[in-house]
């Protein structure tokens, strides 16, 4: 049995009907499980000796919408997580989709996996996922009065405010978007003949 079957039978004999769904793909698995059991799939991964993911190597948020240029069935907005067991020397990427895309929530793993805390709030800030149980869930890279969240991909290219510095009021002040919209198609230039082909 090969490595990554071992690690495939002990996700599926531990997370037992909590799997959701379990993919194989260029020699990674990828896992997915319900927002319900989330929390407690976690500590599972985290606790469980066949498993013993101790570290959480990265965490973000992922919007579905016109996922592939095409119409996406299912939840929008997704949580994945990248894991590595330093014992087993095996690395997992678990999923988790926000039921209500209106107001995406999921559960906070800060108690799990402590390094989860920066990156819960960025997801947040970027995509507005919500983790239930964060201590201290506000934003991280944008402006505290920053409007909307700018990697969903509904959020528009110009954003919604701009910044200046205003010398009347010797202060930097926010005002609505001056940049008319435009749509830019860029230039090509073909050389039929290029590189000698005819």
């Amino acid at each position: 049995m090969t490595r990554l079957q071992t690690l495939q039978t002990a996700l599926s004999t531990c997370l037992g009907a909590k799997l959701q769904h379990l993919r194989v793909e260029r020699g990674e698995i990828t896992i997915a499980v319900s927002s319900a059991d989330y929390l407690d799939c976690a500590t599972l991964l985290r606790d469980h000796p066949e498993l013993r993911f101790q570290q959480l190597i990265d965490l973000c948020g992922v919007d579905y919408a016109s996922y592939k240029d095409q119409p996406w069935e299912g939840p929008r907005f997704c949580v994945v997580s990248h894991l590595l067991s330093v014992g087993h020397n095996w690395r997992l990427r678990l999923k988790v989709f926000c039921p209500d895309d209106d107001l995406p929530l999921v559960a906070s793993v800060t108690e799990v996996w402590s390094a989860a805390n920066w990156f819960e709030r960025e997801a947040f800030d970027l995509f507005g996922i919500i983790f239930e149980g964060h201590q201290d869930l506000r934003r991280i890279l944008t402006d505290y009065g920053f409007i909307g969240h700018p990697f969903r991909k509904d959020f528009p290219t110009s954003g919604h405010v701009e910044m200046r510095y205003d010398p009347e009021q010797k202060r930097v002040i926010y005002q609505p978007v001056t940049i008319e919209p435009r749509e830019i198609t860029p230039r090509i230039v073909r050389d039929e003949n290029y590189g000698g082909l005819h």
